[in-house]
């Protein structure tokens, strides 16, 4: 059953909780999994003593009275987050009513320098558990989902995974169970939006193909390879296994089901890691895949033999205020797959994102965005003809739109409080119905623990 919140209460609860300034240009919102190893130098070991105290202000449960920076100097790292979005449709959409979910991750990383001496490695475990009810599942009836925290409500393992930098950490290697878009298809900028659409993958990647976002894990080996500071190069190969997905498989990872892998190559180059500090930050990535798999031709007809796609995601800062990170970024996404196995065909985003807003507040963010997603013609044009619908196919609704404004207050270092509205433009799009466009209102919430 959903949870009925009033919004006047939710969102009023938010700005209160938000109040208090947070001026440290070192504070920086959660996001989904990012990069791993991006940045860092080669690990080696070092004393205890070398460990800097972990910053109570970094985490709501702070250091443990010095347990926390004990085990780091031993290797051991242990983290923890919490992340809910309540929402209630108020207008449009299929029914009208209130739904909260929730995601809490747990893991471990062991420096497997500082503990066998392994120089370079590291060894992760990350356990994911999501609870509630999607607004979109349950009231708004559409296909891009409001609440990104929504998607397989069960405790699962997300990670089992062993990463090796070499060279320096210009080579990055990891192998094991983990979720292929850790490392590829991602930005970052995206989750300053609550919207799945927009953090972090365009939808079109994984609702087309084998390709499979956190929390969903798979095997598979991941090489990323920067020959020099602003350009990486990144490939792999990952299992195919839509029965992974089950929740009954949630604990067996070696569970059956394959059919076949997915080869990705994506080229990023990241003008913000240049010696040169005035050129600003931004983000340019190109990619293509190719899944291996067999799978059924849409709108009839015998199966393919593959599916495939491409994509070009871009972020650029535009305007640097200060020496810290406040500033005006804008985005833009673009994505193309086939007709003959593809839902979505293509896939159009952009937005812009203010970063430090309000006097004193430093590490908030002001965001707006719109993405479109395409709904294959094959599709409709069958729907339309078993459903003997006289105008054809252009009848129907050609795709699905989402415009989203996004508050981001940074309360805390490990607090962030996100008001947000959605607009949902022929969210039945997807269900091959006309339905009214929809309105959301509602407010996300994340902790570092």
């Amino acid at each position: 059953m959903a949870h009925r919140i009033p919004m006047f209460a939710l969102l009023a609860g938010c700005c209160l909780l938000a109040a208090a300034p947070v001026t440290s240009a070192h504070a920086k919102e959660p996001s989904v999994e990012t990069e791993p190893g991006k940045g860092e130098p080669e690990i080696t070991a070092a004393p205890v003593a070398a460990i800097a105290p972990i910053p109570f202000e970094e985490t709501m449960t702070g250091d443990w009275g010095g347990l926390r920076t004990r085990l780091k100097g031993s290797g051991i790292s242990l983290r923890a987050d919490y992340v809910s979005e309540t929402f209630s449709a108020v207008d449009g959409g299929v029914r009208r009513g209130t739904a909260y979910t929730q995601q809490i991750r747990a893991g471990m990383d062991f420096d497997m320098g500082k503990i066998a001496g392994w120089s370079g490695a590291i060894f992760h475990v990350t356990l994911n558990d999501r609870r509630g009810v999607g607004i979109s599942a349950d009231y708004v009836g559409n296909r891009l989902p409001i609440q990104e925290a929504y998607g397989g409500q069960y405790v699962r393992l997300g990670e089992v995974s062993y990463e090796q930098n070499l060279l320096d950490s210009k080579l990055n290697l990891r192998l094991g169970y983990f979720a292929m878009g850790n490392d590829l298809g991602g930005m970052a900028l995206g989750c300053n939006f609550v919207n799945a659409a927009f953090c972090a993958h365009p939808l079109s990647l994984s609702g087309d193909s084998g390709w499979y976002n956190y929390p969903n894990a798979r095997w598979g080996a991941a090489i990323r390879y920067r020959p020099r500071a602003d350009i990486a190069l990144r490939t792999g190969i990952y299992q195919v296994n839509p029965d992974l997905g089950n929740e009954g498989n949630a604990f067996h990872p070696f569970a059956g089901g394959s059919t076949g892998v997915i080869l990705p190559f994506e080229v990023e180059y990241d003008p913000g890691l240049r010696t040169d500090s005035r050129v600003l930050p931004g983000h340019y990535k190109v990619g293509v895949y190719y899944d291996t798999s067999r799978a059924a031709r849409l709108g009839g007809g015998e199966k393919v033999t593959a599916r495939y796609g491409v994509y070009i995601l871009a972020d650029q800062m535009i305007l640097r205020e200060g020496s810290g990170g406040r500033g005006l970024s804008l985005f833009g996404q673009f994505t193309a797959n086939p007709e003959a196995s593809a839902q979505i065909t293509r896939w159009y985003a952009a937005g812009v994102v203010k970063t430090g807003t309000l006097r004193g507040r430093d590490a908030d963010t002001l965001a707006l965005g719109i993405v479109h997603a395409q709904f294959d013609p094959r599709l409709r044009r069958a729907h339309a003809e078993t459903a003997g619908i006289l105008e054809g196919y252009a009848a129907l609704p050609a795709g699905e739109t989402a415009i989203e404004m996004s508050y981001g207050f940074q309360a805390r270092r490990w607090l962030s409080i996100r008001p947000d509205v959605q607009y949902i433009i022929e969210p039945g799009s997807f269900a091959f119905r006309s339905t009214r466009n929809a309105l959301a209102l509602g407010c996300q919430v994340r902790m570092q623990f």
